[in-house]
This record gives structure tokens, sequence and C-alpha cells, in this order.
């Protein structure tokens, strides 16, 4: 019986995901200073720009510095677990190819900017009255 094709080939939009997120980020910080704002959707969703020196949701963020190499190991190690997801998975299993891919480009966006800048760049802020989830 032949072997089936890997779902290697789907880094191909991890590499998309990268360098859309390093752009799209590059331009935000030619543009906006420090949490300045910009509403895209009155009510519900602004450009924002902040810097997370932690995890999701700033976890860590005042610890001193050692997150920024924690975070940066912890990314590349979980980033190469998924791309052996991906070695593993058929090419044409494209519900779990699709979202590891995407989580892998979102990954390696943190690492280059957690290896650039000491943080990660943040920019998309959702909110509805008085709730906001952090941007």
């Amino acid at each position: 019986m032949p072997k089936q094709a890997n779902a290697l080939t789907w880094l191909f939009l991890s590499a998309v995901v990268i360098v859309a997120d390093q752009i799209t980020k590059l331009l935000v910080l030619e543009r906006f200073t420090l949490h300045e704002s910009l509403p895209l959707l009155p009510g519900f969703l602004d450009l924002t720009l902040a810097f997370n020196e932690g995890a999701a949701f700033s976890f860590l963020s005042d610890a001193g510095g050692w997150q920024r190499w924690f975070f940066t190991v912890l990314a590349i190690v979980v980033g190469t677990i998924l791309i052996v997801w991906l070695k593993r998975t058929a090419r044409t299993d494209w519900r779990t190819a699709l979202p590891l891919s995407l989580v892998v480009g979102g990954a390696v966006g943190n690492v280059i900017d957690r290896i650039r800048l000491g943080h990660v760049v943040d920019f998309i802020d959702v909110h509805y009255a008085t709730w906001s989830f952090p941007a």
C-alpha cells in the first residue's frame, strides 16, 4: 500500500500567516503610539497598540524579564510538536492541518517579536459596553 502524503505542505499557510503577522505589526508600530486606538467598528472593534511581555492576557508580564526567554523556548517547543503532528497527519485531513498550521504561524510570529523586540506586539481590541477582551 503506498504511503499517504503528509500535511507538511500546510506549512505554506504558516508562512503566509507569519508574513501577514509581521507586516501588520510593522504597520501598526509605524503609525500608532503605545495605547493609541483607532475605532474600526465603534463599540466593538478597535486597533489599539499594546505590548505583551508575558503570555496570553499578559500573564507574567511583570515577572522581571526571564519570561521573554521562557515563552520563546516554550513556543519553539510547542511549534516543533505541532510540525511533527502535521508530518503525521494526512495532507487531505484539512480539519487537523488547517488549525495546526495557523497556530504554528502565530507562534512563530510571536517568537520573532520576542527575539527582536522583547515583547509581543498586539493591536486587535475587541470590546462591548463595559466588557473588553485583552488586546
